[in-house]
């Protein structure tokens, strides 16, 4: 049985291969991974089904080139009506042979909530109103977000605010502190009863017509 060989030269290279430098290839990014085994069953229900005066939030993350964004994670945190933060730990069910997320027990109110982008970049959660945390006079309700993105070294940390406590946000520790500009990139826009739409901008747009979405810096 013959068997085929290439042969080398001395530095290694096979023969015939061109010389010279090298074409740069694409730079390598982290990811995503996102889509495998961080979302739930459920994830999007921070409030359970059925809740009185349950909220909905969605919108979509977008780059900056304006093309949506369809393999982000989001992550919401938010304080209870009481303004607590604790949330309802293991309100989760797993099954108990495989270890595997099952989904929220559906009575317990988390303030936990974690959604992948569609196709489209768009996501949508479902939740209560929101509420300022305990401890915090000044601050106007709000939620908390974490982006998982693509091309994302480091998640990106940003809050949305809500148009009914306009009395509110000019005394909010952050907001005041943003140009007006700025800080509207963290309101919820009112899009129907009981639902809120928020779009997440991972850049200023190139043309300059969308703001990049504040991003804070935790220390």
């Amino acid at each position: 049985m013959s068997r085929a060989t290439t042969r080398h030269d001395p530095a290694g290279a096979a023969a015939g291969a061109p010389t010279g430098p090298l074409a740069p290839t694409p730079a390598q990014t982290i990811g995503p991974f996102y889509g495998y085994a961080l979302p739930f069953p459920g994830g999007e229900r921070i409030a359970p089904a059925g809740c009185p005066g349950t909220v909905t939030l969605h919108g979509c993350v977008w780059d900056g080139e304006g093309a949506p964004v369809p393999d982000a994670l989001l992550e919401f945190w938010q304080a209870g009506p009481d303004g607590g933060r604790t949330g309802a730990p293991g309100s989760l069910r797993r099954d108990p042979a495989t270890g595997a997320v099952l989904g929220r027990n559906g009575v317990d109110f988390t303030g936990f909530g974690r959604v992948p982008t569609d196709a489209d970049g768009r996501y949508a959660v479902h939740t209560r109103p929101a509420t300022a945390p305990v401890g915090h006079p000044d601050a106007a309700p709000y939620l908390a977000v974490c982006v998982f993105a693509r091309g994302l070294l480091h998640h990106l940390f940003t809050r949305v605010y809500f148009p009914e406590h306009p009395a509110d946000r000019p005394n909010d520790p952050l907001l005041a502190r943003l140009p007006a500009a700025r800080a509207d990139t963290l309101l919820a826009r009112p899009d129907g009863p009981g639902r809120y739409r928020f779009d997440i901008r991972l850049q200023r747009s190139a043309d300059g017509a969308h703001e990049e979405t504040v991003f804070l810096a935790y220390r």
